[in-house]
């Protein structure tokens, strides 16, 4: 059993981290606000640390899942950060989507400290990290990799190096420009058969089973057509994938009209109020819109 620290313990942290206690690690957690980590540790058992550092110290893996760059820098680097209280050797697992530039950065100041640094986004939602059925995208040294790889298969339903360091962000990249397409085409397909005066979940019953099927429209069509926002990833968050994405696209000449496109529209549910919503609410968007 291995000593493990664990670094966020928002709505994918907070049950990824008890999937490591369950599996008879012994971890410590840090979070922002000490109060989610004093109960993590009621609901868990484990310990918690005050800072980064503190949880650090000692652990061969720290994992960690929070909110942006500066989140990770905040998290990693500093007197209080978990690179100073790392030992030399010890891996540091970030499940965290951020950019390609601060993975980079942070993982030349992991070489530089004697430390290994795995990018490591995940998908698969809140019911994902619950289930311990995530996908896990990974970039970094191929050891580092190897070593980390059975602690996250602990929570993974799939786990993979695609490549070098930053491989994993620009893999995550890739599934949240394909997400944004497909939930706008989704919201479109709902819109136009209530538009037609087909009932939706006979409509839905049909083409799902063919080429039009996917994860978004088996786990997502009811509760749209349902008008309930409130199963998954939040726009805000989606949001700032997307400014990653966009970001990125510019700098390598990729072409993202259609990310681009829906970026905006879920600019227009964040003035609708609905930044907390999930991101199928493209579909409440368009119902607003026939209302107008």
């Amino acid at each position: 059993m291995a000593k493990l620290a664990f670094l966020g313990l928002g709505v994918m942290g907070y049950p990824m981290a008890g999937h490591l206690q369950a599996a008879g690690h012994e971890v410590c957690v840090y979070n922002r606000t000490a109060a989610k980590a004093e109960a993590w540790v009621a609901e868990h058992g484990g310990r918690h640390a005050l800072t980064p550092r503190e949880a650090a110290e000692g652990a061969d893996f720290v994992m960690a899942c929070v909110g942006n760059d500066d989140d990770l820098r905040s998290v990693c680097l500093g007197d209080d950060g978990a690179f100073a209280g790392m030992a030399a050797g010890a891996i540091f697992v970030d499940h965290t989507t951020v950019s390609e530039k601060v993975t980079r950065e942070l993982y030349a100041a992991s070489k530089s400290a004697g430390l290994n640094f795995v990018d490591a986004p995940i998908s698969g939602g809140q019911a994902g990290a619950e289930n311990g059925q995530l996908g896990i995208m990974c970039g970094g040294d191929e050891d580092a990799y190897a070593a980390a790889e059975p602690i996250m298969n602990i929570y993974a339903k799939m786990c993979r190096r695609i490549g070098e360091s930053g491989a994993g962000q620009l893999t995550k990249m890739c599934n949240q420009i394909a997400i944004a397409g497909l939930v706008q085409g989704l919201s479109e397909a709902l819109h136009f058969a209530e538009k037609a005066g087909l009932d939706g979940r006979d409509v839905v019953s049909v083409i799902s089973q063919g080429a039009a099927g996917s994860w978004q429209m088996s786990n997502r069509y009811e509760t749209m057509l349902d008008d309930h926002f409130d199963y998954g990833f939040a726009v805000d968050w989606m949001r700032k994938d997307l400014g990653i994405c966009l970001s990125t696209a510019n700098e390598n000449g990729a072409s993202l009209p259609v990310t681009a496109l829906v970026d905006q529209f879920y600019k227009d549910v964040q003035k609708m109020g609905g930044g907390r919503w999930d991101t199928s609410s493209l579909f409440k968007r368009l119902r607003k819109l026939d209302t107008a």
